[in-house]
């Protein structure tokens, strides 16, 4: 995925995780849709974070992989 169509994907994720912020009860599938989307966009972030510190390494930032929701939540801590 390229670093265009990864931003693509945040926007999208981010439209959707405002759309769902901003109604007032949230269902169970809802929370639990507000939860994956969150999830999703770290995963996405971090995929864009690696793709372009690959490239300032003038390494190929194609080989740059999403990495589990477990380890880019351990990263952020």
């Amino acid at each position: 995925m390229e670093d265009g169509q990864v931003l693509k994907h945040i926007d999208e994720l981010a439209k959707e995780e405002h759309q769902l912020y901003s109604n007032e009860n949230l269902s169970d599938e809802e929370m639990q849709r507000l939860k994956e989307v969150t999830t999703e966009l770290d995963q996405c972030w971090d995929l864009l974070r690696q793709r372009r510190g690959l490239r300032d390494a003038q390494a190929n930032p194609d080989t740059a992989k999403v990495r589990s929701a477990k380890v880019v939540e351990n990263q952020q801590g």
